[in-house]
């Protein structure tokens, strides 16, 4: 709560669409300048999970989550929890009766329309329809969402304000990143400069504490348009000055998450727990991985029960009706991995015999024919697992295999041994990439920097490691070596918890 001694705080958030850093940084943008020699410029790189598309993009800014969450993964935003995770403007004005601002010419971030809106219920927003999807027309529309903004900022008291400008992205699709595209990014920045007046102008600046932010949501290929992986399209950035925010290189990569984290924090509204934000405000440096061990993650196939030579003889069948003998050569693809990477595999290596959902839908039914046999725990698994549960430690079980075969695993196992369960298509990607691993370590509250993983195949190692898990490796049939933060043995029999312990203390 601001006291009479105290500064009233105010941010301002300028969401511009579409600028790519690198040909942001040949413009004439000197507003933009000002903001990044008082505090910062600094790029975003779009991670992997989310679409180099403003609608993801903008739902991770303004609500302080990823796509995993708020549910935006394209420009039509049906089907969202929004609800659940309010944007920067509506959590404050719903909560706080703080005054809110929004100012926009997008329709869905302020209308209900593509599924939309995104934000929600500001105190105070207006919306500018351009006329029509040309240069000109986007232009004019933000001229006249400056203009509002700029009214609305000399003369109501928004705590928290969001203008959008959206010219920048469409002379990018329509007209590529050349010299018009340049030209727009300049005419941007003269209206990030009559914003700024505005707020300088304000008959009680000089006892206001203002935080200013800048952030485009995703950048453009020469040709224009976005969508890809390309350095270009993912590279975004974050500009802002302000209270709090020390001028120069922040300590930490900033991701998209941050600004909602850095809008409360300039509030002085400390966030509360259960909004499960998945940002920090800009000055805070990364955390530190908790002390001690924090949960062990294991492997399912090859690492808890002797399925692993059922996929392989499940695989090697499939392959043999399409006319080709697995070898020793294929086991990397095939060991750890998910039917659908084994089904492209073996469509690969048959010469597109077989659709490759056949071959997949193959794979799957032959493997959960085998599995519903009974499964085998390995030795000292169940061991393992009843120790550390007796010390109190979380575990989670993290597999490449289809949930109906994970279900059917579980049943023998005991589900009430795993507090969180992983399986294949529950996340984004599979093993041999981070997402599942970080998938488990989120469910659990946990840092994956703290965990164990038990692994057996080079695949789910990759996947650990790439999670930031220490690992102890349990090879099934692909030679595992040591290295830096991986620990291998013989077998489960020789593990215990002081060993786990050990692993991340080390």
């Amino acid at each position: 709560m601001a006291t009479s001694s105290s500064p009233r705080r105010h941010v301002l958030v300028v969401g511009i669409d579409g600028v790519r850093l690198d040909l942001l940084r040949t413009a004439q943008t000197p507003h933009l300048d000002a903001v990044a020699a008082a505090g910062f410029l600094v790029p975003v790189e779009i991670d992997e999970d989310t679409p180099t598309m403003s609608g993801p993009c903008w739902a991770t800014v303004a609500t302080g989550v990823g796509v995993a969450r708020h549910g935006v993964h394209g420009n039509h935003f049906a089907g969202h929890p929004l609800a659940v995770f309010p944007d920067f403007a509506t959590r404050p004005a719903q909560e706080d009766g703080r005054r809110t601002f929004v100012a926009a010419g997008w329709q869905p971030l302020l209308l209900a329309r593509d599924g939309g809106p995104l934000f929600a219920a500001p105190a105070r927003l207006s919306y500018v329809a351009p006329r029509a999807d040309t240069c000109e027309d986007w232009e004019a529309c933000d001229d006249q969402v400056t203009a509002e903004a700029v009214h609305v900022l000399g003369s109501d008291d928004p705590e928290v304000s969001f203008v959008y400008l959206g010219a920048v992205d469409e002379t990018g699709h329509l007209l590529g990143c050349g010299a018009a595209y340049l030209s727009a990014i300049e005419r941007t920045d003269q209206r990030l400069g009559r914003l700024l007046a505005a707020v300088r102008a304000r008959p009680r600046y000089a006892e206001e504490s203002w935080t200013v932010i800048a952030v485009t949501d995703h950048g453009h290929r020469d040709s224009g348009g976005h969508g890809g992986r390309s350095v270009q399209e993912r590279t975004a950035w974050i500009a802002s000055c302000g209270p709090g925010i020390p001028a120069g290189t922040p300590g930490r990569r900033l991701r998209f998450q941050d600004v909602a984290a850095q809008v409360y924090a300039s509030l002085g509204r400390t966030a509360d727990p259960h909004w499960t934000l998945e940002g920090l405000p800009f000055a805070t440096p990364a955390p530190r991985p908790a002390a001690g061990l924090q949960a062990v993650l294991f492997d399912m196939d090859g690492t808890l029960v002797d399925t692993e030579p059922l996929g392989w003889e499940t695989a090697r069948a499939v392959s043999r009706a399409l006319g080709h003998e697995l070898t020793e050569a294929d086991e990397p693809s095939v060991m750890g991995r998910s039917a659908a990477d084994t089904a492209h595999h073996v469509h690969r290596i048959t010469g597109g015999r077989a659709p490759v959902e056949e071959i997949e839908q193959d794979l799957l039914a032959g493997f959960r024919e085998q599995v519903a046999r009974g499964p085998r725990p390995l030795p000292g698994a169940l061991q393992l697992l009843d120790a550390l549960a007796s010390d109190g430690i979380p575990l989670g079980l993290v597999s490449a295999s289809h949930r109906s075969v994970v279900d059917l695993v579980l049943a023998d196992l005991g589900p009430h041994r795993f507090a969180v369960t992983v399986a294949d298509g529950e996340t984004p990607r599979s093993k041999p990439d981070a997402d599942p691993y970080l998938a488990a370590a989120r469910a659990l509250g946990v840092d994956p920097r703290s965990c164990v993983a038990v692994e057996d195949s080079p695949a789910g190692l990759a996947s650990a490691e790439a999670a930031g898990c220490a690992v102890l490796a349990v090879p099934s049939t692909a030679a595992i070596p040591p290295a830096a933060r991986r620990t291998v043995l013989g077998g489960l029999t020789a593990a215990d918890p002081q060993l786990l312990r050990s692993l991340v203390a080390g």
